[in-house]
């Protein structure tokens, strides 16, 4: 196993079973009861629930006893295109990768189901659901060695691929930086959504760097540019119109979501979250 996905998985692990996480958050608690027990009638209860089989041979009025069963499907989705791969502090990616071991460890722990999806300009991985330690190690590895560099992000396949694939519904983790056109009216309608929005605090407030030999790291293709202020203006525009029209859009749909950047506590934006 690679070095750096190791040590993701031994710190999210830790951090989720000593408690710095809470219990997985959620619009819905289950879909359906199943039975618990019989126990004798008690004024009030709902003479629906009587079990008349063991009524009649016990000779004194039984209830079932049903329990919530509260099992949730965990699908954490990534987008890892070429953007992914950058970063000042930590690469994006690398980010990404501990989000997918805290929400697969935070799964295990309350007994969900986890799935792991990887996408960039297709699908690249989906996994089956699974209860298993081992479907986390090989979730985070797998976003470890992945190769963003010159894949685009398709987020209209993305969604669509999730809404076809992913039919029981479930409390769906979108982690992206979430530039671009993106829609997930369609996810909303049918799972519950949060969007892990990963960034890199220079993305949002670059400096003048001046004249510069750049790479497109979704195209792979290489051109000068002027970085000045006059420039920086108008890309800080641009990314504050996308993040102002996601914000709605997350909004109109109840989709919740949090910005976490690449020197953020990791663990602690996710609880904050939780806890909202």
């Amino acid at each position: 196993m690679d070095k750096k996905a190791k040590k993701i998985i031994l710190k999210s692990k830790k951090q989720v079973y000593s408690d710095r996480l809470g219990n997985n958050p959620s619009m819905f608690h289950g879909e359906g009861y199943e039975f618990s027990e019989l126990r004798e009638y008690l004024y009030g209860d709902d003479v629906r629930k009587i079990d008349w089989k063991s009524t009649a041979k016990l000779g004194k009025p039984f209830v079932k006893v049903y329990k919530e069963e509260r099992e949730l499907n965990i699908v954490v989705a990534s987008m890892l295109n070429g953007s992914t791969y950058f970063g000042t502090h930590k690469q994006k990616i690398e980010i990404i990768a501990q989000l997918v071991g805290l929400l697969g460890f935070l799964a295990i722990k309350n007994s969900d189901r986890f799935t792991h999806a990887i996408f960039a300009d297709k699908l690249y991985e989906l996994t089956k659901s699974s209860k298993k330690f081992f479907s986390v190690h090989q979730a985070v590895e797998s976003v470890v060695e992945f190769q963003p560099l010159g894949k685009e992000g398709d987020f209209a396949g993305m969604v669509d691929t999730l809404y076809r694939r992913i039919a029981k519904k479930s409390l769906l983790f979108l982690v992206s930086d979430f530039v671009g056109e993106i829609d997930l009216r369609i996810l909303a309608k049918k799972h519950d959504v949060v969007a892990l929005i990963v960034r890199d605090r220079f993305e949002e407030n670059p400096q003048e760097l001046g004249l510069l030999n750049m790479i497109d790291m979704e195209s792979q293709k290489s051109f000068e540019g002027m970085i000045d202020l006059a420039a920086i203006k108008r890309y800080k525009k641009a990314l504050h119109d996308n993040d102002e029209k996601l914000y709605a859009h997350f909004k109109k749909h109840s989709i919740r979501f949090v910005k976490i950047y690449t020197d953020d506590a990791v663990a602690m934006r996710l609880a904050r979250l939780f806890r909202r």
